[in-house]
């Protein structure tokens, strides 16, 4: 997806590169192509962990969760019904399978 992204970019664009999910388990690692363009188009491209910004997360909540009562910040979660089902949906967590925040639901009480 970084080769298609590298073509796109806007002029003094930014990438935050965090995740890389689908590279995991991979036993070589796939390469990254177009990337004379961060040179052209003066991109730049840093990477950042989660852990670095947990200090932010209360003042996150104080802001975002108004706005989902509100209705103005829609999430999506990707619901499987049943305990049996909770392995397929780890599984299908590394091949792209679910969309949003994938979910097992237990028990509905």
């Amino acid at each position: 997806m970084l080769d298609a992204v590298l073509l796109n970019m806007k002029l003094h664009g930014r990438i935050a590169a965090c995740g890389m999910i689908s590279q995991y388990n991979l036993g070589q690692p796939e390469g990254v192509h177009n990337l004379l363009n961060i040179i052209l188009k003066q991109v730049p491209m840093e990477g950042f962990l989660v852990f670095n910004y947990y200090h932010l997360y209360p003042k996150f909540l104080e802001m975002v969760l108004p706005q989902i009562k509100e209705g103005k910040i829609v999430y999506v979660e990707d619901i499987a019904e049943g305990l049996e089902n909770g392995p397929a949906a780890l599984v299908g967590l590394f091949s792209g399978c679910n969309v949003g925040k994938q979910v097992v639901v237990v028990s509905h009480e």
